[in-house]
């Protein structure tokens, strides 16, 4: 399963100065105040269920990492608390060698932070150039081929901080799911469905992705197991769905099998440790299942956490995962695909899908925000809000995300799961999907994650960023 647990190591840096009197430049004792109100401010502001750090105490002088001794322990303790990210603050200079020989150890993703220089004394002198110090690390990273992130010169204290500190924080979780990410393959694709192709061996060779092949022979015999059994959750799930839905005269006699086979993927995902699934959906599971339809299946699945995509989109799935990892955990990602545009406003487009929206992302109002199961299938509106709209693809190898982002606005009421989406400029967008390697399939999630994407990708730089240019 995917884990959005993050662990910063935090790094405190200073010069490898001589150690100057109070009062003059560059000296040891502001570096050290300066480390200490930091670290202490992170820790006490920042630490969540979702977050903790790693700090330096012990290490180099007054905590302060500044050589290659330092250096060479903070790696040690980074590696021994299996850290996420690494957070590089400039005290005062900073080291640059040290700074991307323990990037460079750490294969993790780095911040770097100079903090505001704000103390000056009336002689003229100023004790940091934290802001200097940070060019010539940034210079170092680049020469040895480092990426990394980095915030604003500003104080700790700052909203500036917080919003990039954050936002570091996701990217961090985003990297950390994607590498060697465990997908599995629930049959195959929907014959006429040349458009979500993908290529397994670039996929592992280029992400690290793990495919694991589940047929369909798996599915039926783990779903027939779970009817024999009828475990306690199948009649909980089955509940749920009776109270959150209301229910056409087509769909009571399907709840106990829809019920089944949440239980079965949750199953499958526990056996085969996966972290996402592609599925086939319309096509071979009504004929395996007499005519069960897997779409609210998904969402349930999707509001407990496990990411299962349509119509055996393997890119929207990563896409799927990333979006999620972007808001570590807390988000549900929607598989809504370009669907027909709206009759009167030219810059708003139908997202929509058959019914595998999960139900805590519906509408709170209007005659559409009512949950209902039409033949097993969720009909209703999502909620209102800004959306992150994104879809992974390739083209001969080169693969590219496409981050864009829209307004809920209002539409003629549909059938199936739905939102109206204004963009900007939709004919722009309609003419970068048609000159490719986009398709219609793509994610929604609520929230602009646009920024982050684009970091990410820093750290995965076989996947470009599309900016519609």
């Amino acid at each position: 399963m995917l884990n959005y647990n993050i662990k910063v190591g935090l790094i405190p840096m200073r010069r490898n100065t001589t150690d100057r009197p109070r009062g003059t430049f560059l000296t040891w004792y502001s570096a050290e105040q300066r480390g200490e109100r930091f670290v202490k401010y992170i820790e006490e502001n920042f630490s969540s269920e979702k977050v903790s750090f790693v700090d330096s105490k012990g290490i180099g002088i007054k905590d302060l990492v500044f050589d290659d001794d330092s250096a060479e322990k903070i790696i040690k303790r980074f590696i021994d608390e299996n850290v996420d990210a690494v957070f590089i603050i400039n005290c005062n200079f900073g080291n640059e060698e040290a700074a991307a020989d323990i990037a460079k150890k750490l294969k993790k993703p780095v911040l770097l932070w100079a903090p505001l220089d704000d103390e000056y004394y009336v002689d003229g002198m100023r004790p940091t150039d934290s802001q200097c110090g940070l060019f010539g690390v940034s210079r170092q990273m680049q020469r040895m081929h480092i990426p990394f992130s980095h915030l604003p010169c500003c104080r700790v204290e700052s909203e500036e901080f917080k919003k990039g500190f954050e936002s570091f924080v996701k990217v961090a979780c985003m990297v950390k799911n994607f590498k060697d990410i465990r997908i599995g393959q629930v049959g195959l694709r929907p014959a006429p469905f040349y458009s979500v192709i993908w290529n397994e061996g670039e996929l592992m060779e280029k992400f690290g992705v793990k495919i694991i092949p589940i047929n369909f022979a798996v599915i039926e015999q783990k779903l027939n197991e779970v009817l024999e059994e009828k475990p306690p959750e199948m009649k909980q799930i089955a509940d749920y769905i009776l109270n959150n839905y209301k229910l056409d005269d087509l769909t009571p006699k399907f709840v106990e099998r829809m019920a089944a086979m949440v239980v079965m993927y949750k199953r499958l995902f526990d056996e085969y440790k996966l972290d996402a699934v592609s599925a086939e959906c319309w096509t071979a599971t009504p004929i395996m299942f007499n005519d069960l339809a897997p779409c609210t299946v998904n969402a349930i699945l999707n509001d407990l956490g496990y990411l299962v995509s349509c119509e055996s989109d393997m890119h929207a799935l990563l896409t799927m995962v990333l979006l999620k990892c972007a808001t570590q955990g807390e988000g549900k990602p929607l598989f809504g695909e370009f669907t027909v545009r709206h009759p009167e406003n030219k810059n708003a487009e139908l997202l929509w899908h058959c019914g595998p929206f999960p139900l805590s992302q519906k509408a709170e109002s209007g005659i559409d925000s009512t949950a209902r199961l039409v033949n097993q299938r969720s009909w209703f509106r999502a909620k209102d809000g800004v959306y992150t709209v994104a879809r992974i693809d390739q083209e001969s190898g080169n693969y590219m995300i496409l981050p864009l982002k829209a307004q809920t606005t209002v539409g003629p009421q549909t059938h199936g799961t739905y939102l109206w989406a204004e963009f900007d400029n939709l004919q722009k967008i309609e003419d970068r999907l048609l000159d490719g390697p986009y398709i219609h399939h793509f994610v929604e999630i609520f929230g602009d994650f646009r920024t982050e994407i684009e970091e990410f990708c820093k750290y995965f730089p076989n996947l470009k960023v599309d900016k519609l240019v």
